[in-house]
């Protein structure tokens, strides 16, 4: 019987992954171990291989298609063979949980690739027949995910019909729920757990609708209908799914937005000790290990040092719960074609300049090359984000949830400062390298004056950087 390939579980978290690209077109054959196509989750992109020798019969599912985990995504088999009745007669057919008895690893290409290799075609195949229609499934097991942003927006998941495996109700069901109804206020989540339906259109601004309109009050009208265009647009234009990684990305940071107070403080430092510093390093013996330090090194290192004694920074806030950590586990953001990805370099506060340096340039490769490991990718308590390079003199950076605090690196620019008083031949003014700073708090949880107090500290530090060396 025909092989019946599905896409890969990438951890507990992951409901779903978005196909990259083709390496194979149907009627090639293909080895067991040949990667078929590359899939990316919003952690990390993978090769998939064909796990069993053959003619690819049938793509199930086409590059930029956004597909469950345990779903069918291809079959390979002997040419001429019924490539449907391998998947039950249903491209859309998710695969029995018989095939998560062994699910692939998270993250690396070659790890995921090899424990999908060793799965038994006879496993997928005859799990595939097994396999009920998600559409059939109403009331069915949701994820965790999904109960989380259900009883967030307040959505009935007992009415929805599942996409996910064996017709488990998956975010994605939530979210298309969500955008299948108007914008609720928090007082009408709130109605909405003592009954009443939701109205067509709200009366609340933007249409939002209120405690009134679910308790059944009235409704404003619905907004008249756009006049349709009728003349030519100005030119050509191309349309970009937001999907994948982006659109992950796009959600965390709407998600961070809406749900904390943030407060942006912005300031600036003399950078004369730090480039100084990093000049002399930058010629010192290879033997040293400090050749290659950076900027960012030298501020990664001493932002680990300065949260020490202020810990109500390095902190998260998780249900309502602020946890404050002892240790440092500095997130560091990393611009990559992908997108942004923020790896973390743990127990910072514990490790030398040039562990820290070795450390962030190993994550940051591992993300621009894809290689980054799921777990890499999470649980870090403070995060660091770097536009210092790009000219950047000032910027709000938002913050990585549920952290409470972000630090944002600007470049180094001249300042004006007065000269000593104490010297008689000083000309009044000198322009001083300064490097700014912008840093941003969720106020719920951090008040103005300690984040300020804590800026003050980091902004000391990094003018007597040669000092916190020493120590």
């Amino acid at each position: 019987m025909a092989h019946v390939l599905i896409m890969p579980r990438q951890g507990n978290t992951v409901e779903s992954c978005v196909i990259v690209d083709w390496k194979a077109k149907e009627g090639d054959a293909v080895a067991a171990d040949t990667p078929i196509c590359e899939v990316e989750t919003d952690k990390a992109t993978f090769e998939v291989p064909a796990g069993e020798a053959g003619t690819l019969l049938k793509i199930v599912h086409p590059a930029g298609d956004d597909v469950p985990v345990l779903q069918a995504i291809a079959v390979i088999g002997k040419p001429g063979e019924d490539w449907q009745a391998a998947i039950g007669g249903s491209a859309a057919a998710p695969i029995a949980p018989a095939t998560a008895a062994a699910p692939v690893a998270s993250a690396p290409a070659q790890q995921a690739a090899t424990t999908l290799a060793a799965q038994p075609s006879s496993v997928h195949a005859a799990a595939a027949q097994a396999a009920p229609a998600a559409s059939s499934l109403v009331g069915a097991p949701a994820s965790p995910r999904a109960r989380s942003l259900a009883a967030k927006e307040a959505v009935d998941v007992s009415a929805l019909s599942g996409s996910g495996p064996n017709g488990r109700i998956i975010e994605r069901d939530v979210k298309a729920a969500i955008e299948g109804r108007p914008a609720l206020t928090a007082a009408a989540k709130a109605a909405l757990a003592s009954g009443g339906s939701i109205p067509a259109s709200g009366s609340g601004l933007g249409g939002r609708a209120t405690a009134s309109d679910i308790a059944g009050g009235a409704a404003a009208p619905a907004p008249a209908a756009r006049a349709a265009f009728t003349g030519e647009f100005p030119g050509a234009f191309t349309e970009t799914p937001v999907k994948g990684i982006r659109k992950v990305i796009s959600d965390r940071m709407i998600e961070s937005l809406a749900t904390m107070a943030q407060f942006t403080l912005n300031a600036s430092a003399s950078a004369v000790r730090m480039q100084e510093l990093r000049s002399r390093m930058k010629g010192s013996p290879e033997e040293l290990g400090l050749s290659k330090v950076t900027i960012n090194d030298l501020l990664l290192f001493t932002v680990s040092r300065v949260l020490k004694k202020y810990p109500y920074m390095n902190a998260r806030k998780v249900n309502g719960v602020v946890q404050t950590f002892e240790r440092v586990h500095l997130g560091l953001a990393v611009d990559t074609p992908r997108g942004l990805m923020v790896p973390v370099i743990r127990n910072a506060d514990s490790l030398t300049l040039e562990q820290i340096s070795a450390e962030a340039k190993r994550l940051a490769a591992a993300c621009q090359g894809g290689s980054i490991k799921t777990e890499e990718l999470s649980g870090s308590t403070f995060t660091v984000t770097n536009l210092g390079s790009l000219g950047i003199e000032s910027f709000t950076p938002v913050i990585n949830a549920p952290e409470v605090a972000i630090l944002g690196v600007c470049g180094i620019e001249p300042k004006p400062v007065l000269d000593d008083e104490s010297d008689p031949d000083a000309s009044g003014v000198a322009f001083v390298p300064h490097i700014g700073f912008s840093m941003t708090i969720d106020h719920s949880v951090v008040d103005g004056a300690p984040a300020a107090r804590f800026l003050k500290a980091f902004r000391e530090a990094i003018a007597d950087i040669d000092l916190w060396l020493a120590k």
